[in-house]
């Protein structure tokens, strides 16, 4: 099992600058990756199209809007449990796009079957406790970094 803190760093740029640039920020980090730079966790190309995790790197552009976006409208006091509402509401964006990717192309693109129980566990279950920590660091950190960066963000 591989731990990065590509995740961490999708929450914050949600956190940080919003559902347009956080989009736009991951949305180039995937064409770079896809284009061929070795930025993925084994590498990058379009190949990676072709694994079944990809959809966990598509799952990041749903995780910056969905946290941008409930950040947005219930956190701009930048108070620790809305920005922890709305990571964890990031963090279920990504979870479903990435098993749905991870479950379509297994089973009707790469034709190694898989069940919804097996995705659930290796794609869910065992990642969930890590990715919660990161949800709860972001959101202790975006309020910090916040003050830091409001001078250069406006």
């Amino acid at each position: 099992m591989n731990f990065t803190l590509q995740f961490f760093f999708v929450l914050l740029a949600a956190l940080l600058l919003g559902p347009r640039r956080a989009c736009l920020s991951v949305g180039v980090y995937l064409a770079l990756g896809l284009v061929g730079v070795p930025i993925f966790a084994a590498g990058g190309g379009p190949g990676y199209l072709l694994r079944p995790t990809f959809g966990f790197l598509l799952g990041f552009v749903a995780a910056a809007y969905v946290t941008a976006v409930v950040a947005a409208r219930i956190a701009r006091n930048m108070r620790f449990f809305p920005l922890l509402f709305a990571t964890v509401l990031g963090m279920l964006a990504y979870y479903a796009l990435g098993m749905l990717y991870f479950y379509g192309l297994s089973n009707y693109v790469i034709h190694m079957p898989v069940t919804w129980g097996l995705v659930l566990v290796n794609c869910f279950l065992i990642t969930l406790p890590g990715d919660f920590v990161l949800c709860l660091l972001a959101s202790l950190l975006a309020p910090r970094l916040m003050r830091a960066l409001r001078p250069i963000l406006q």
